[in-house]
């Protein structure tokens, strides 16, 4: 980007793309507070030096090039101080010494963001050959790392079948699909699940939202996948906000990504890890 260009003009650019990239940053890190810091790290980058900010390409993706720029010279992945970090913090950052480097960013940034290998390429500054053979890596490493037991908070019963036979296929354990938020609290208080997968707006017109977070005042942390035809409701920029949320319609593959890195950061006794 040109080094004349005003603040407005690039905050303009970017701001639509920004809810995603902390989105990005939070399933990455595995935390919203650090999510949030790398994301203004980039921020803050970008208006000291425009350079940064390629103007040659789209603004999501120079907007992610850039936070890649800080997260590798930050020597990613980060880590979790022993004063901040909770359980479920360190458990993640013990098994991402486990994976192949680089695999989890191409994963998320092809799957859960949407960029095709050209662009996932030139954001992580490889190859796009490169970058699919790293997808490829990902699904391998984190599907065959660790199985549990799952509770679906869905209503449409097609998708909730869908769904069901996604995840079981990956070999988790299915303990239920409920339509309500009295039937998912029920459910969940019986059988604690390792995951949760919701919907936000359920048959009853009750909550998802309201759902699950009754079952995290039950257990505290268990990691929630919300898959939703209305992402706007929860990409609001306050907190707290899920680090793994779902767009309807979505692709098989997106749900595949989010379990596994779902699953990845569970701290549960009962998880069964390769």
């Amino acid at each position: 980007m040109s080094s004349n260009t005003t603040g407005g003009d690039l905050s303009g650019r970017i701001a639509g793309d920004l809810p995603y990239l902390r989105r990005y940053a939070r399933a990455l890190t595995g935390n919203q507070t650090t999510g949030d810091n790398y994301a203004a790290a980039t921020l803050e980058a970008i208006l000291q030096d425009r350079s940064i900010f390629d103007n040659s390409t789209r603004p999501k993706v120079a907007l992610f090039r850039a936070f890649h720029m800080i997260w590798s010279t930050a020597g990613a992945p980060a880590g979790v101080s022993d004063e901040l970090g909770d359980a479920l913090e360190h458990a993640a950052m013990d098994h991402m010494a486990n994976l192949t480097a680089n695999t989890r960013e191409a994963l998320l940034l092809h799957t859960v963001e949407g960029f095709n290998f050209e662009e996932v390429g030139h954001i992580m500054k490889i190859e796009a050959s490169e970058a699919e053979n790293l997808v490829e890596i990902a699904v391998d490493e984190m599907q065959r790392s660790m199985a549990g037991r799952v509770m679906i908070i869905e209503d449409e019963a097609i998708i909730a079948m869908d769904i069901h036979s996604i995840v079981s296929d990956m070999g988790h354990e299915i303990i239920g699909i409920a339509r309500t938020r009295t039937a998912a609290v029920e459910m969940g208080s019986k059988s604690r699940p390792d995951l949760i997968l919701a919907d936000i707006q359920l048959a009853d017109n009750s909550s998802g939202i309201d759902a699950v977070n009754d079952l995290l005042g039950q257990f505290g942390d268990i990691p929630v996948i919300f898959i939703t035809a209305f992402p706007e409701r929860l990409l609001t920029g306050e907190r707290p906000e899920p680090a793994f949320l779902i767009s309807k319609p979505y692709a098989e593959d997106q749900v595949r990504s989010a379990v596994s890195q779902a699953m990845f950061f569970s701290s549960t006794e009962t998880l069964k890890t390769a």
